[in-house]
């Protein structure tokens, strides 16, 4: 009876010393623990460019379709998503609420360049990742001075310079005519735009705007004035349907070149008037929902099953619900390679060393890569033209 009392106590000591091996094999920091992953955000859930709250949305839609499916290595992805109204200031109040009270592991897809830059020190300081931004500002790939930031999408420089490739070789002797953001966002096309060029010469006006103006309706008068032919309106969603719009109603006709962050058909070029916007150019990296030659590609139709379960009332047209999808997809990715341990030191490990990482919603011929010496997962674009009811790619794909 002895004998059989000691197996018997064995067998039930067995499994909890199976738990207790796995639990001291496990590292985490503040924010990860055996059943749950815990990240915050800020998004302008209010304020001038409440349109990117979508990014948001689709990427906590998408942390919810994980978690049905039995979360991350077992973990449940819990996302909290704080209001900044896109306001620098706010930002730091809610970036500090989010990693001192709430205790969050990471920072994952912040929108915009001036709200961002308002906390990237911060988050450097106390090594805690700030991943995956909405912002293309050139500045987040800086291993050497900020190890705990990683971009995401192409930079802005890459995008201006890929717009001043197009303007040499179609419109040799263009008159350039600028509207740009008063913040890093707009001076990093300005700046990228002339080294593009090889010299400021060709730009006949620069008009900036700031993001508490009501309209830009003085600056667009203003390139018109001065002769401009092509328009660069390197503008958040609100600012370039303003454009637009305004372009064609004093009956303008240059050939106008909108930021790949304004390239919503539902967003800006359907308020903006589809008259008015039939011949906008820009660029993509990722599918375009609208494109019927997509109606057969897994990646779109995987997309679509997640749009129709978990986001059924979203606009699909929205490109900002594919890129909310897509870096989620991402944040999942390093996550699932950090395995058990979820140390922040990790987690940057991980999200500094993917390696040709492809996505449903990715263009065909690109996919997520970066290393310790760069930062930047994604540097390819693609142009695209508006034909009234849909972008239409031209030219080759643009690999930098």
């Amino acid at each position: 009876m002895a004998r059989f009392a000691r197996l018997r106590a064995a067998c039930i000591l067995l499994p909890l010393l199976a738990s207790s091996a796995a639990s001291a094999q496990s590292k985490y920091d503040p924010g990860a623990d055996d059943r749950t992953v815990k990240i915050g955000t800020t998004a302008p859930l209010s304020g001038p460019v409440s349109a990117f709250a979508q990014i948001a949305k689709s990427a906590e839609a998408y942390f919810r379709k994980v978690n049905d499916d039995g979360g991350v290595n077992g973990r449940r992805v819990q996302m909290i998503i704080a209001d900044d109204a896109y306001s620098p200031p706010k930002t730091v109040e809610q970036t500090r609420r989010l990693v001192e009270s709430e205790e969050v592991l990471l920072i994952f897809g912040g929108v915009g360049t001036p709200t961002n830059s308002a906390v990237h020190k911060y988050l450097n300081d106390r090594k805690v990742p700030q991943l995956f931004l909405g912002s293309g500002a050139a500045k987040w790939d800086d291993p050497k001075n900020f190890p705990w930031t990683v971009g995401w999408q192409p930079t802005y420089r890459d995008e201006a310079i890929a717009y001043a490739k197009f303007i040499k070789a179609s419109h040799a002797n263009a008159k350039i005519g600028v509207l740009y953001q008063n913040d890093d966002l707009g001076k990093d096309y300005l700046k990228a735009l002339e080294e593009g060029l090889g010299s400021g010469e060709a730009i006949v006006a620069r008009a900036a705007y700031e993001t508490s103006a009501p309209t830009v309706d003085t600056q667009i008068l203003q390139l018109k004035t001065a002769g401009a032919d092509v328009v660069l309106v390197a503008a958040t969603p609100k600012f370039a349907a303003q454009a637009i719009r305004k372009i064609g109603e004093i009956g303008w006709k240059p050939v106008t070149i909108i930021s790949n962050v304004s390239a919503s058909i539902s967003g800006v070029l359907e308020p903006a008037g589809k008259d008015n916007s039939t011949g906008v150019i820009s660029s993509q990296y990722l599918k375009d929902a609208t494109d019927p030659a997509n109606k057969d590609d897994p990646g779109y139709r995987e997309w679509l099953a997640f749009m129709d379960k978990y986001m059924p009332d979203a606009n699909r047209s929205d490109w900002l619900n594919v890129y909310g999808y897509t870096i989620a997809q991402t944040l999942v990715t390093v996550l699932k390679a950090s395995g058990n341990d979820l140390t922040r030191a990790n987690v940057m490990k991980q999200a500094t060393a993917m390696k040709d990482v492809k996505l449903p919603m990715l263009i065909n011929g690109t996919a997520v890569s970066n290393s310790p010496e760069r930062f930047t997962p994604m540097t390819s674009l693609q142009l695209i033209r508006f034909d009234g009811t849909r972008w239409v790619a031209f030219g080759d794909l643009l690999k930098n």
